[in-house]
């Protein structure tokens, strides 16, 4: 997410600083609709998000819907770029400073806020929904919640360094990567960039393969919040931890002070030929390169191929609108034009390279790019592993990305890090 989700699977979605684009004029202390140009009144709604890559484009938007409606001015905030969003939201909430759309993952994040959030199940855009993009906003037959899109993730690759490498046959397993890398370091490239100074690339989306490719994704984490179930021993998590060594000692020196702009960068130079991203990327690798010819690459654990066929993809945040705000009728106003509105809707796909949740938002591969592309090619084979992020306790995916960072140092084995990160989730579940 870049969340980028950094999965490092948003419309408005990734505490070092507040950006407000725009947006003046105070909260109104009544809001029973969508306010009249002719009545005089402005009422601004505040929009509090995370994804910084579309922080631009969700500017120029502003300024379209203010036009469209003069009555509504947008305060749009964005924290992200690997600061704690959920830290940020609790304490604008905790201040008094509630926002009126926030972003929200869905799942045990939404039962974590429930008490704040709009039932929107009667807006014009659900019936639009797709299947998978609804899921972890819904309860009891009621949708709480706007999908930004759908996103995707593993290893981003570099097509023409791999045919340079003489790589005929995409990896599907653990040895076929391994194989892969050592073609590139034979041309001098270093297969991966590693930006493992990020967590949420680490304990939020790269962690993710362990958890999807379980007997019962769903059972295993029941399991683990009733202590029936744990990491240590287990051969999926194992082997994920077996990848990220791999990553480790095929990668670029000092992994864990590359933050996400720097493997961005490794990898849009040439200088790398993979990087455990997203295609929200596409819009950063472009503005660096534009030329380059990518594709993903799933996550491979072991050497199974027919389980490593399959490409992470999930709804990396949804916009919710606080209940109790008083310009919620206006909140609900932006965020149908939002996905209804032409400008909107081209913004989704040409600006954001949004990979749709909407039926009724058109795209082509042109428009979302090669890795969006990539993306909605597995998701149309049905070769998806669901994001499971959402569902883990909250603050957990920091502490994992801890006891990872710690034993990508050197200061634990591989059994140390999986007791701690079991310690983590026994200390936060409920």
């Amino acid at each position: 997410m870049n969340n980028k989700n950094k999965w490092k699977l948003s419309l408005i979605a990734p505490l070092a600083a507040s950006l407000a684009l725009a947006g003046c004029g105070d909260k109104p202390e009544a809001g029973n609709g969508a306010s009249s140009p002719d009545s005089g009144e402005v009422k601004t709604v505040t929009i509090f998000q995370f994804k910084t890559e579309i922080v631009d484009g969700l500017n120029e938007l502003k300024v379209a819907f203010e036009k469209e409606h003069p009555g509504i001015k947008l305060d749009i905030q964005t924290v992200g770029g690997g600061a704690d969003y959920g830290a940020a939201l609790k304490t604008k909430f905790a201040s008094g400073d509630s926002p009126d759309i926030f972003s929200n993952g869905g799942y045990a994040e939404m039962e974590m806020w429930f008490d704040r959030l709009e039932d929107l199940s009667d807006q014009p855009w659900v019936a639009d929904l797709v299947d998978m993009a609804k899921k972890p906003m819904t309860k009891d037959g009621k949708v709480y919640g706007m999908p930004m899109n759908l996103e995707g993730w593993g290893y981003i690759y570099n097509k023409d360094l791999f045919a340079q490498a003489g790589i005929t046959e995409l990896p599907k397993t653990y040895s076929q990567l391994e194989e892969a890398a050592k073609k590139l370091e034979a041309i001098g490239v270093t297969p991966f960039a590693n930006a493992y100074q990020e967590w949420w690339l680490l304990g939020n989306q790269g962690i993710n393969p362990a958890f999807a490719l379980q007997d019962d994704p769903d059972a295993f984490i029941k399991g683990l919040n009733e202590g029936t179930a744990t990491f240590v021993g287990n051969k999926y998590f194992e082997e994920w931890a077996k990848l990220m060594k791999l990553t480790l000692d095929h990668g670029n020196k000092n992994p864990l002070t590359t933050d996400y702009n720097t493997g961005i960068s490794l990898l849009a130079t040439g200088k790398a030929a993979m990087m455990q991203n997203g295609n929200w990327a596409q819009t950063e690798i472009d503005a660096i390169n534009p030329d380059l010819n990518l594709g993903f690459l799933p996550m491979p654990l072991g050497d199974n191929a027919e389980e490593n066929d399959k490409l992470n993809v999930g709804v990396p945040s949804n916009l919710v609108v606080h209940k109790d705000s008083p310009v919620k009728e206006e909140a609900k106003v932006f965020l149908n034009w939002f996905v209804t509105s032409d400008i909107g809707k081209e913004y989704i796909v040409k600006k954001f390279k949004f990979i749709p949740a909407l039926t009724s938002i058109e795209s082509t591969p042109e428009d979302m790019g090669d890795l969006g592309a990539s993306v909605s090619e597995f998701v149309k084979a049905g070769k998806v592993l669901e994001k499971h992020s959402a569902k883990f306790p909250d603050g957990v995916a920091q502490e994992f990305a801890g006891s990872m960072q710690a034993y990508f140092a050197g200061k634990s084995d591989v059994k140390k890090m999986l007791e701690d990160m079991q310690a983590s989730w026994d200390s936060l579940k409920k």
